[in-house]
């Protein structure tokens, strides 16, 4: 995510994101697209919402954490403890969400739009590369090229 993006709340999928394996590059756009309709529901909308993330977080990270312990990928336990980490903090503000708080939901969604994409430049990535090489015998390829922006 570009600071003007972090800035704004606004999430969305972009080239940047791209981590060359593309079982994660799915999982990962799916995510961005979860934390935006999050970050833009209204009231009515945010419990919804909320649960989308929560349930593709769950999903999401199992299958890192599988691929991880497949392939005795080295720096899984802080891997693990991250994803741990935010799926205690959805839990939280679901609770809230559930009592009336929106805006806890709301700064939910901004916090993950902030955090995500540094967790896949840093621990991601890493991940992405391991599993090029422990499967397919190499280095992740990733071509950047412009995505067009959702109308």
């Amino acid at each position: 995510m570009h600071t003007d993006q972090a800035v704004t709340g606004a999430a969305s999928w972009h080239g940047d994101l791209r981590l060359g394996f593309p079982p994660m590059d799915g999982i990962h756009e799916e995510f961005v697209q979860l934390v935006d309709a999050l970050l833009g529901a209204p009231d009515e909308d945010m419990l919804p919402a909320l649960r989308a993330v929560d349930a593709h977080s769950r999903e999401h990270f199992a299958a890192e954490e599988t691929w991880m312990a497949d392939t005795a990928f080295p720096a899984a336990a802080c891997h693990r403890d991250e994803h741990a980490a935010v799926l205690a903090s959805i839990a939280g503000v679901t609770r809230r969400v559930e009592n009336g708080d929106f805006e806890a939901g709301r700064r939910l969604a901004r916090a993950l739009a902030e955090w995500f994409p540094g967790h896949a430049d840093y621990l991601d990535s890493a991940l992405a590369h391991w599993m090029c090489k422990k499967l397919l015998g190499g280095q992740p390829v990733v071509l950047r090229r412009p995505v067009p922006a959702a109308a």
